[in-house]
């Protein structure tokens, strides 16, 4: 197969985690004769720092052009601590997820056996937790009228949702839930947000036509203590967007690491693939960041093409290097390999299903996530 490839590295850390994917790529081309082209461009504060936009014209032409697009990371220091700034990198992520139509970001999350001992929680907590959540993406409080009076002292964020909008991604969320355990649980705030309301009508309305799937509605705050207490319930949590992004934040304890979140923005026309985290600038440089979640985006990345082979080889070899310990700091504690050699093991790990029996031993399972 042949795909052109945009690579979005982003700030802090999301050009190094975006090497060691791109690394892993070429394995895959190597030992599955595919032919990958790549090609960078800037985004964020980088692109700010370079002519004064998030999101320059080329960068956004590029991803257009392209047949996918590996996103690293995005966010600076300078910009978090300046609440007047007036122009953020965050600004290019939401104008690009916007002018692609990527309205619904898929991010699986689940346990491996080898890394249970990372988390935070007890071991009978969190077995077996394997669910996903879809997020929408192009819509809500994030996009809504921004408001602020003449002397700063009133804010407002307005948050609308259209029937159509959720109706797009409660169709998805309700076909992956059918493939998967057959459980859809939505994430609301419907006693007291108008938008949550609507959110329950129209997903409660889908819910009809997939019989086959168990549908249940649960407050935002209640999901955040079911979470901690028994998060292997879930299957599918389908809810908006500023609701999934905190969602997922919190799964990251589910599991030990924001390193180890992929995600995958997909519309109509359009797919991006990137890690969950942020850009962690205080360990750019210092060959210290979790590869992983961009390499598990790679995984997603490849489902996405139907090439299910190329991507449990490339989940293998990333358990490979759980059960070996061949890992970065954040998630078995050791500080002996560093982003590169974690980047290049898994690398050198990536094997044609016929050479290893086993691959697909403990499968990461997230083909069960992806749209096709």
């Amino acid at each position: 197969m042949n795909l052109k490839i945009a690579l979005l590295g982003g700030d802090g850390i999301g050009p190094e985690v975006l090497a060691q994917a791109v690394k892993c790529l070429q394995a895959v081309e190597e030992t599955f004769n595919h032919h990958f082209t790549y090609k960078e461009a800037p985004v964020g504060a980088i692109a700010i720092s370079n002519d004064g936009n998030p999101l320059p014209t080329e960068t956004l032409q590029l991803c257009k052009d392209s047949d996918a697009i590996l996103f690293g990371a995005i966010g600076a220091l300078k910009y978090d601590n300046n609440p007047e700034a007036r122009i953020r990198p965050e600004q290019g992520l939401l104008k690009l997820r916007k002018e692609l139509g990527l309205f619904a970001n898929i991010r699986p999350v689940k346990v491996f056996p080898a890394l249970v001992k990372n988390s935070v929680l007890p071991k009978k907590v969190i077995a077996g937790t394997d669910f996903v959540i879809y997020r929408e993406l192009t819509g809500g409080i994030y996009y809504g009228k921004k408001t602020l009076n003449e002397d700063a002292t009133l804010a407002s964020d307005l948050c609308e949702y259209s029937e159509k909008e959720i109706a797009r991604i409660t169709h998805l969320a309700f076909k992956a839930a059918k493939k998967r355990r057959g459980r859809l649980t939505l994430v609301d705030k419907a006693n007291v947000l108008e938008t949550s309301r609507l959110w329950r009508k129209v997903v409660t309305e889908i819910s009809d036509s997939y019989p086959e799937v168990h549908f249940e509605c649960q407050f935002i705050d209640n999901i955040f203590v079911q979470l901690m207490t028994n998060p292997s319930q879930f299957d599918v949590i389908l809810t908006e967007n500023m609701f999934g992004d905190i969602l997922t934040s919190q799964a990251s304890i589910v599991i030990g690491s924001m390193g180890l979140l992929p995600s995958a923005s997909v519309g109509n026309e359009n797919a991006m693939f990137s890690p969950f985290h942020g850009s962690y600038p205080q360990a750019k440089g210092k060959n210290i960041a979790n590869p992983v979640a961009a390499i598990f985006s790679v995984v997603l990345m490849l489902q996405h093409f139907g090439l299910y082979e190329e991507a449990n080889a490339v989940s293998a070899a990333v358990q490979k290097s759980f059960k070996k310990g061949i890992t970065t700091t954040d998630i078995l504690g050791s500080d002996k390999y560093g982003t590169d050699y974690v980047g290049d093991y898994i690398a050198d790990h990536i094997v044609d299903s016929d050479e290893d029996p086993n691959i697909n031993d403990e499968n990461i399972g997230l083909g069960k996530s992806t749209i096709i």
